[in-house]
């Protein structure tokens, strides 16, 4: 008598692939848990994340409201301070507590599409590099050399003094410049991957280039560049801060951080608020990126394995 021909389940693989999921979930909020700075981190981020995307709901007034009847009123805790303003006005009776928290919105655009950008261009750039060496190989590390010449800051000043500033201008000044950091990186990774025996083999029976790079190569560097693209994002928001804060970033009416900041430094003496809240609000988030992006090293790395 013939064996009966098993049959697959599609509920069993289904219920495998859910708990396949959960577990996979539940050992990486076990990892974040047993980092007391990636906890913070993720906390930070997640909060932030959470003002930029209900801005405008979160906000108690409108920021670019000017009342000269509340000019330079101090925070609520100070003397003169009105519980309507929690952290106080500026020099033109605008809501602090309202311009950051709308703030927040181009400080997290302008760094994560910068980012974004730059580690497209970067990640190609080194995957081209490192699978195919040699001629190709020595021109495009020539050219990340010339970018690396120049400092990051006095490139975007140039290029934004030259074509005028704007949110899509500082975005792909941004992603244009710090891309050679992802190209050195990728291409590391990648000259070391391609001696494996997986790429060996793909390439003796005759894969395509293209397939055993976006196939076997890009999976195998994607979290160096989740962890380096982290830490980007902080150094971001303090480049796009500094040249907002000089008057080439982000330009009135719309609020950034760095414009809050540049708009009260004629006050520090007098009105310290003006300068202080959007500085720590730059301070917080950027330390908050940086424990994230340190917790996804360690976690991420497996020579930093040990540590955890």
């Amino acid at each position: 008598m013939s064996a009966e021909p098993q049959v697959s389940n599609p509920t069993n693989v289904v219920v495998k692939n859910h708990v396949t999921k959960t577990s996979s979930f539940r050992r990486w909020v076990k990892l974040l848990l047993k980092s007391k700075t990636g906890t913070v981190g993720f906390i930070i981020v997640l909060l932030v994340v959470f003002v930029a995307i209900f801005a405008n709901q979160l906000a108690p007034h409108d920021p670019n409201k000017i009342d000269p009847a509340n000019m330079l009123k101090p925070p609520v805790w100070a003397e003169e301070g009105s519980s309507e303003f929690l952290l106080g006005t500026d020099n033109l009776g605008r809501d602090i507590l309202s311009r950051i928290i709308l703030g927040s919105q181009i400080s997290l655009l302008v760094g994560i599409s910068a980012v974004v950008l730059a580690g497209a261009i970067g990640v190609f750039v080194g995957l081209i590099a490192g699978y195919y060496g040699k001629f190709i190989d020595n021109v495009l590390m020539r050219i990340v050399d010339s970018f690396l010449a120049i400092p990051t800051i006095l490139f975007a000043l140039v290029i934004l003094s030259v074509f005028g500033p704007s949110v899509t201008t500082l975005i792909i000044v941004l992603g244009v410049t710090n891309w050679v950091t992802y190209a050195r990186l990728v291409r590391g990774e990648v000259l070391s991957i391609k001696e494996r025996e997986f790429v060996k083999a793909a390439h003796s029976i005759g894969v395509r280039d293209s397939k055993i790079i976006l196939k076997h190569l890009l999976p195998n560097v994607v979290s160096s560049f989740i962890v380096i693209s982290t830490l980007s994002v902080a150094t971001t928001i303090i480049l796009e801060a500094s040249l907002s804060f000089l008057g080439l970033g982000i330009q009135p009416p719309t609020i950034s951080w760095g414009g809050i900041l540049s708009d009260g430094r004629d006050y520090l003496a007098t009105s310290w608020w003006l300068a202080t809240f959007p500085g720590l609000a730059i301070t917080i988030t950027v330390l908050g990126i940086i424990f994230l992006g340190d917790w996804l090293r360690d976690v991420l790395d497996p020579r930093s394995q040990g540590r955890n």
